[in-house]
């Protein structure tokens, strides 16, 4: 109220110009909100159509306007806008929805950022691609194909995405769809390391060899995706879940890719 008769007297009491007034008051207030530290926020996806995925994280200030309703329509529109732009290729807020995300700095009184996002399209390769999100903190897309569209879109194939984008974010230190994925500099790095550890170094070179390459193998293991223990039956590797809904479907199926995001963590 104090506002309006602020931009009334300001205005020698003209409506429309008052409008105007407290239409630049509120985005002038969220230009100066806009540099303050945003370090809470929401992940968020958008899966069209099980073609097309989108995983998005936006930054505000405070754990509880992340968690309201404006915040989370903001998130959802936000990955909704990407999967609409195909163009779209980097976080620009003068090019991004910047009047969305102005008009919601003004209303909710916090800084935001759209910090970072991800687009997986299936292309010509038949399969689904699927997201897990976390209490909105932690946030998966992946990538599984198949050889036809009607498998694609069976229940069993969708479970075993939706199982494998959970086990993704159950595995915060899997990298890697499979041992065979991870670069030759990490495998180098690995074994170096290794060989320099002092209970090798009494051992004769060959036994030496053979314990170094036990070692990366194992820890290889723990980058990868394949190789975990499926968390819904921990005697079974997630490989041989793979392999179990191949022989029940009669198709190849092949995890191509996933990415995961956690809130805040950094990305330089």
């Amino acid at each position: 109220m104090m506002d309006c008769k602020k931009a009334l007297s300001e205005t020698g009491g003209d409506i429309i110009k008052a409008i105007e007034f407290l239409r630049t008051k509120g985005l002038a207030s969220a230009e100066k909100k806009a540099s303050r530290t945003t370090a809470e926020g929401r992940i968020g996806s958008y899966i069209h159509d099980s073609r097309i995925g989108i995983l998005i994280e936006v930054n505000c200030e405070t754990d509880f306007v992340s968690r309201g309703e404006i915040f989370k329509e903001l998130v959802d529109d936000l990955a909704m806008q990407v999967a609409a732009c195909p163009q779209v290729q980097v976080v620009a807020t003068e090019d991004v929805a910047e009047a969305v995300v102005s008009k919601t700095i003004a209303t909710i009184g916090e800084n935001m950022k759209v910090k970072r996002f991800v687009r997986y399209n299936l292309g010509e390769a038949e399969g689904r691609i699927g997201s897990y999100i976390h209490d909105s903190r932690i946030g998966v897309l992946i990538e599984v194909n198949c050889e036809t569209d009607f498998v694609g879109r069976g229940e069993i194939f969708k479970e075993l995405v939706d199982d494998l984008a959970m086990q993704v974010v159950a595995c915060p230190q899997v990298q890697f769809v499979s041992t065979e994925d991870v670069p030759k500099s990490i495998v180098e790095k690995e074994k170096e390391l290794e060989m320099q550890r002092e209970d090798l170094q009494s051992k004769p070179e060959n036994i030496r060899e053979k314990i170094v390459d036990g070692r990366i193998s194992k820890r290889l293991g723990e980058l990868a995706l394949l190789e975990q223990p499926f968390i819904k039956d921990d005697k079974l590797l997630v490989k041989d879940l793979v392999k179990q809904t191949v022989a029940s479907l009669g198709e190849n199926i092949k995890v191509r890719r996933f990415v995961r995001f956690t809130l805040g963590e950094d990305t330089d």
